[in-house]
């Protein structure tokens, strides 16, 4: 996409996240990767650049960007290492977000500040061992303001401070906050996963652990489902930085690989896989915007954002593979990343909702009741 369809904050801002990423992150991404290192003081600078709360107002401690800018940012943070991008994301979309939009203005006061600072990170824990896509079939259960249950695969989960957590109330989700150290509130694992490494993902479990509402009583579906429509363009935006390095490693690599007498970037099959990884780049990053602008509008964009994670999604698992085909058995060692980014992309195409409930998500609206049969 022309940087000119950006605003000049949108550029400043990009362009701040960029050499932020280059400079911060990209030198030391391998060697997280290699040690599952979660790198929490990086945040905390982040936040003294506004970037943990890019479009949290400014009222409340954020820098009062548009949503587009932080997809911008996702973007670059995903190029440099795609599990500080997902930290961030649902750091911001899926913890803060919602406290903005559904909580009371003591709550606001109480948690945005320090989250839109990098201060406190926050997670969002909806999924359990046997109710991911069908969030309706959780366990949890609340009484009393008090939740018992467990939830499982929980980004940021062993580092943050603030959890949005999802309990039913007399059979309808409710949402509540949850700060941790609260009685009966435990981290019981952390996994080991193929990809995102730098990265949190963390079962928790409660008992009978003391909880403040956010949000109206069996309102949490409605909070769920409309912070997963945000957090599915933010997905989308990291799949576009996971594939962006990808082509970026794979463009540089043709030009300074030979063989046969001259660079590899000569050959034809070489210049129709870049040709192709570009022009998919670039079709993610145009979905990304356009519902990244519908929702700073405040229009529908429950459609056009799971397009946007569909399609980049798939773009950053097809592109990854490419660049390692390109770059030959170097893309199949750790000696360049290009199996790092293939092993991150995949799970895009999985969480906040996997790539089968997107294309529910589209094909309902296209077709209505007759989705319902006879």
């Amino acid at each position: 996409m022309s940087v000119h369809e950006l605003t000049d904050d949108q550029r400043e801002i990009r362009d701040l996240t960029r050499r932020f990423a280059d400079e911060k992150i990209a030198p030391f991404a391998s060697q997280w990767d290699r040690d599952h290192h979660f790198p929490r003081e990086l945040f905390g600078e982040l936040g003294e650049l506004g970037l943990m709360g890019v479009c949290v107002p400014e009222e409340h401690g954020g820098a009062g960007a548009d949503f587009l800018a932080y997809m911008l940012v996702l973007e670059e943070l995903s190029r440099a290492d795609a599990g500080v991008g997902v930290t961030v994301a649902v750091h911001t979309s899926a913890g803060t977000l919602p406290i903005l939009n559904h909580g009371s203005a003591e709550q606001i006061e109480a948690h945005v500040p320090r989250l839109a600072s990098g201060e406190e990170l926050s997670a969002f824990a909806l999924t359990e061992s046997g109710s991911g896509s069908d969030a309706g079939a959780m366990r949890t259960r609340v009484s009393d303001d008090r939740i018992t249950g467990a939830k499982q695969w929980i980004t940021n989960g062993s580092f943050a401070s603030t959890f949005i957590v999802f309990a039913k109330e007399r059979d309808k989700p409710s949402a509540f906050l949850v700060r941790a150290g609260a009685a009966g509130f435990a981290v019981t694992r952390e996994e080991e996963k193929m990809g995102l490494n730098s990265s949190s993902t963390a079962d928790l479990a409660f008992e009978d652990t003391p909880a403040e509402r956010l949000g109206e009583s069996g309102n949490g579906m409605r909070v769920a489902l409309r912070t997963l429509d945000g957090g599915r363009i933010g997905i989308a935006a990291q799949a576009v930085g996971i594939a962006q390095a990808a082509l970026d490693l794979a463009t540089g690599y043709a030009k300074e690989r030979n063989a046969f007498g001259g660079p590899i970037a000569r050959f034809q099959a070489i210049q129709h896989k870049l040709a192709d990884m570009q022009t998919e780049v670039e079709a993610a990053r145009a979905l990304v915007w356009r519902a990244a602008r519908l929702k700073e509008g405040g229009k529908p964009h429950s459609v056009e954002g799971a397009q946007a994670k569909l399609f980049a999604s798939g773009v950053a698992r097809r592109q990854t593979g490419e660049a390692i085909q390109i770059l030959g058995g170097y893309g199949y060692t750790k000696e360049f990343p290009a199996e790092r980014y293939y092993r991150d992309a995949k799970v895009t195409e999985i969480y906040e909702g996997t790539s089968e409930i997107q294309k529910l998500v589209i094909a309902r609206a296209l077709l209505g009741e007759a989705m319902r049969g006879g």
